[in-house]
């Protein structure tokens, strides 16, 4: 697997997976709907952050984003945001992203890394991140209204670098 930066031309194989996680509803409080171009901003990160793309036999099967979790006197701590093709769960995928974020983020800096909205029922990945060296340090009950099993908390995870 290569894990790459992404290009703009690589946004339409993103989005074809982003559209589908989205519309679940299971791990991300971001607008559903959204079309190939509202959505791009939601994913593709402005320097100083970054967007990544995992690429597998030539096709696009996850992709990360990262940067500052914060400006100015929180940009010191780094953050990050994941998707995986559903249809490729369970090959490592995330894992390589995941790794990948923590080594870029410790290469530009960041004094850690944080991730501000985990859905706790999201347990492959809540199992992942802690597998990584993440904590959770809080959960804020009932700020995720999941389809299936209504509202649940978000965690808040730290990984120090």
């Amino acid at each position: 697997m290569e894990i790459r930066t992404a290009s703009d031309s690589d946004w339409p194989s993103i989005y074809r997976f982003y559209s589908v996680i989205m519309c679940q509803g299971t791990t991300y409080a971001y607008p559903e709907g959204q079309t190939l171009e509202e959505a791009r901003s939601w994913w593709m990160e402005e320097p100083p952050g970054r967007t990544v793309v995992a690429v597998e036999e030539g096709e696009i099967v996850g992709s990360a984003k990262m940067g500052p979790n914060r400006p100015g006197r929180g940009s010191h701590v780094g953050t990050a945001s994941f998707l995986v093709d559903p249809a490729r769960h369970g090959r490592g995928i995330g894992r390589a992203l995941g790794e990948h974020v923590i080594d870029w983020s410790r290469a530009e800096g960041f004094r850690g890394i944080q991730f501000n909205a985990v859905v706790e029922t999201n347990s492959s990945a809540v199992r992942l991140w802690k597998s990584l060296g993440f904590e959770v340090i809080g959960t804020v009950p009932e700020t995720f209204d999941h389809p299936e099993h209504g509202l649940v908390g978000l965690h808040v995870m730290h990984l120090p670098l």
